[in-house]
């Protein structure tokens, strides 16, 4: 059952000053999918579409304009980042419902939804730009649809967001391997202001709470990936891990400030790669050269030309991995790897704290861990 709050009780503070939360590109397109499969089907034109995402709230979202034609209903929503400074606030997202005589449920992006074009990302080569949390709130949407009128034939959704042809090149689709237009994402359906300071400042907050608690040494994971691996695969306590988001250099920062004595990071290897060139800050808006880390470290443990040049053409540190395994470097590769990520973890913490790292990737696994993870881990778990 979706919570009975509205989306406008939802919200973080910075400077106390309230952010609201908002409703991702996702949302919007099964909003406007459900809409349109609602007049296609029932007959009647709609001003507004309930709809509850994965976030677990019901919103309701205006219909901007509808477009019905015999062959099929047009409709939009217009996206509300809140208060994120996201660049696709305000934007149209349409959704296009047709009936098809094949049974199914078929979803596609139209103009201004982009096409993957690169190995390696959520949806395979030729594929719209809509990820798989979207996909299935707009499947969800029109199975209930289909349902409620006994409608036994198929159904074509088509999203399109015109305006994401010219914000695509304010994004980095097209270095990653994604052209014509935006991507649809959203993993929950609501859209959490990213304050940097206030994000920052949550994470201090949290490591106070753990320090105070007589936690010596702290476990942190930089994003949802870690965290998973963490509680999977791990026999430390998941109930103390610190989130730290892509502040790695702040986060080793906190830590030496207030006075901790180790600090032991679980991150898949997307995030850390980075932090193998010294890179503190793993968001992509900030720096990104894990191709260009991976190749290195490949080339130091053995690897030729050849496949260094395929491992910097590489859109994901999977797909390197694979590469690198394939010329059967993989753990010489890692070594060098972790040996740079523990160099520089140390340095930024001055020698004040032991700091390490535990490196995973979700395709193969346990990767390695740096000199002093053992130890940290000793101590963790010895609390």
């Amino acid at each position: 059952m979706a919570d009975s709050r509205r989306l406008e009780d939802y919200y973080i503070y910075k400077n106390h000053k309230k952010l609201q939360y908002g409703y991702t590109t996702g949302t919007c397109s099964a909003a406007a999918a459900k809409a349109a499969a609602e007049m296609l089907f029932g007959g009647r034109q709609l001003a507004k579409v309930e709809i509850t995402v994965p976030f677990g709230i019901d919103l309701e979202l205006e219909i901007c304009e509808t477009q019905i034609r015999e062959d099929g209903v047009t409709c939009a929503v217009k996206k509300y980042a809140g208060d994120d400074p996201d660049v696709t606030n305000g934007v149209l997202v349409y959704a296009t419902v047709t009936r098809q005589q094949e049974k199914g449920i078929w979803i596609d992006g139209g103009i201004g939804v982009g096409r993957v074009t690169k190995k390696g990302l959520e949806q395979p080569v030729g594929q719209a730009a809509i990820n798989k949390t979207p996909r299935a709130m707009i499947f969800r949407e029109m199975e209930e649809v289909c349902n409620r009128y006994e409608y036994e034939g198929g159904i074509s959704v088509t999203i399109s967001i015109p305006e994401g042809v010219e914000l695509a090149k304010r994004t980095f689709n097209p270095r990653l391997g994604i052209e014509g237009g935006i991507s649809v994402l959203g993993t929950t359906g609501i859209v959490v202001p990213m304050s940097e300071e206030a994000l920052i400042k949550s994470i201090e907050v949290e490591m106070g709470m753990r320090l105070s608690d007589g936690d010596c040494y702290l476990l942190a994971t930089p994003g949802n990936y870690g965290a998973t691996y963490l509680r999977d695969h791990t026999t430390l306590d998941f109930s103390r891990n610190i989130q730290c988001s892509n502040y790695i250099g702040e986060t080793i920062d906190m830590a030496v400030n207030k006075g901790a004595k180790g600090l032991l990071f679980v991150s898949h290897i997307g995030k850390f790669a980075k932090v193998a060139a010294g890179i503190m800050n793993t968001h992509s808006r900030a720096a990104d050269a894990r191709a260009e880390v991976m190749a290195a470290c490949a080339i130091r443990a053995g690897a030729n030309l050849e496949t260094a040049k395929a491992i910097l053409e590489t859109v994901t540190t999977d797909e390197a991995l694979g590469l690198i395994k394939a010329a059967g470097l993989l753990e010489k590769t890692m070594v060098e790897m972790i040996k740079k990520i523990g160099y520089y973890l140390d340095r930024r913490a001055y020698g004040q704290i032991v700091t390490g790292a535990v490196i995973f990737s979700n395709e193969y696994g346990y990767l390695g861990q740096t000199e002093s993870a053992a130890e940290l881990m000793h101590n963790l778990e010895a609390r």
